[in-house]
């Protein structure tokens, strides 16, 4: 990263933090000192979706719902001869969380850049299929914006 472009990057930011506290001072009925946190959660919320998009990252949640009428010992024998584990997830992905969700399976998070996708799906495609049925669902972080809210309700 260039000098300048941290210059201009670090302007920007210090404007946006500005902008964000005079909204925020605006508001009736909030102290100086609520304003602020409410000002600095708006920005916070702000750049966390801004940056992943900016990214050109994502979020995608995986369902790996188990066959049920497999015995587990069968299902973890048939990931196993299709590699699962070794070729999920694919380079360059990151597990976000990987849950197992009783009654219905494996519940997975992953952050990707876009143009990985395809190999996410193919990753599932070759090595869960026959083990697993699979939903996936885009997905996007909503706790700062919950936490922002639940703080002005306080």
């Amino acid at each position: 990263m260039s000098m300048q472009h941290r210059v201009d990057t670090s302007f920007s930011l210090e404007k946006s933090l500005k902008d964000a506290l005079e909204r925020a001072a605006k508001q009736a009925g909030l102290s100086q000192s609520e304003a602020c946190r409410a000002a600095i959660e708006d920005w916070v919320a702000a750049q966390e979706g801004r940056d992943m998009a900016e990214d050109g990252e994502m979020l995608l949640t995986i369902f790996l719902k188990h066959q049920q009428e497999m015995p587990l010992a069968e299902i973890n024998d048939k990931l196993e001869r299709n590699g699962f584990w070794k070729n999920f997830p694919p380079d360059g992905v990151e597990v976000v969380s990987y849950y197992v969700m009783m009654g219905i399976g494996q519940v997975v998070t992953l952050r990707l850049p876009g143009h990985r996708l395809r190999d996410v799906n193919l990753a599932i495609e070759r090595s869960a299929w026959g083990s697993f049925r699979t939903e996936f669902y885009a997905t996007y972080d909503f706790m700062p914006v919950f936490r922002q809210n639940k703080a002005r309700q306080s």
